[in-house]
């Protein structure tokens, strides 16, 4: 690969990831929380929450995804990268973010 190809590389990755950019703001809450919250095991199912008594912040579906798609990229981080499938961090990645929005931790505010 070439020094022209790689530089054309990086500004097409560059430019994919403005199109698909979160608020700044969102985008700390999520790493903050999920950098805090310990990993969970692969195997481990996850326990059925009791239902929320406060109300649940309103997220659009795609903005909910697209928190998803953030912790899922976050989990595979803290891992470094390996093991796990894609299928496994996307799966823990929406378990985290619905409990967050149940718990009125992420969402608008």
């Amino acid at each position: 690969m070439t020094i022209g190809t790689q530089a054309k590389t990086k500004k097409a990755a560059g430019n994919k990831a403005a199109a698909t950019a979160i608020p700044a703001k969102a985008a700390t809450k999520i790493a903050t929380t999920l950098k805090a919250a310990p990993a969970r095991p692969a195997t481990a199912k996850p326990a059925r929450a009791a239902p929320a008594k406060a109300a649940k912040p309103q997220v659009s579906s795609e903005q909910r995804r697209h928190y998803i798609e953030v912790a899922a990229y976050y989990i595979a981080e803290r891992r470094g990268f390996s093991g796990a499938s894609v299928h496994d961090d996307w799966v823990q990645a929406e378990f985290e973010i619905d409990q967050l929005l149940r718990e009125g931790r992420l969402g608008d505010d």
